[in-house]
């Protein structure tokens, strides 16, 4: 048994609707397939219009221009109010503004290795011995046992 379906090629035309539809998605921050989705049309339908047809390209621009005033006029209206952390996001993010850092790094220990070397040798010749300067910085001296003695 075989089936039919009626079909009917769908018209790819700006209308005031569609555009209307296009300018409200990308209001809302669509983009692409879903901006195309959104609007009531398959994305290569979109792409399509975009093509024949400037004005839908348009819509978008100005739905994206529309959103990005709004936006804009509640941050400035939050500045004017007082609030200082969106005054600061604005100059960081719309005018590239960075805050000074300043990072100062002082060493004031000095590591000598004639020093090191001259306590050594001191030690040796006392028979002494000394802790591991990784966990005992400065070294401590420590009395060795003398074991000859107890022979």
């Amino acid at each position: 048994m075989m089936q039919s379906f009626l079909f009917e090629p769908r018209k790819v035309q700006a209308t005031e609707a569609r555009l209307k539809a296009i300018f409200e998605a990308a209001r809302l921050g669509l983009r692409g397939d879903t901006l195309a989705l959104a609007a009531g049309m398959m994305p290569s339908e979109y792409r399509q219009l975009c093509q024949m047809d400037p004005v839908a390209e348009m819509a978008e621009a100005q739905g994206r221009a529309y959103s990005e005033m709004q936006a804009a006029t509640i941050v400035d209206k939050a500045i004017a109010e007082g609030d200082a952390k969106m005054a600061l996001d604005k100059l960081k993010h719309r005018h590239d503004w960075q805050a000074a850092q300043r990072v100062q790094i002082d060493v004031t220990q000095q590591i000598s290795i004639v020093d090191a070397m001259a306590l050594a040798d001191k030690c040796v010749a006392q028979g002494l011995e000394y802790n591991d300067p990784v966990q005992d910085a400065p070294f401590k001296m420590i009395a060795k046992e003398d074991t000859r003695a107890r022979d």
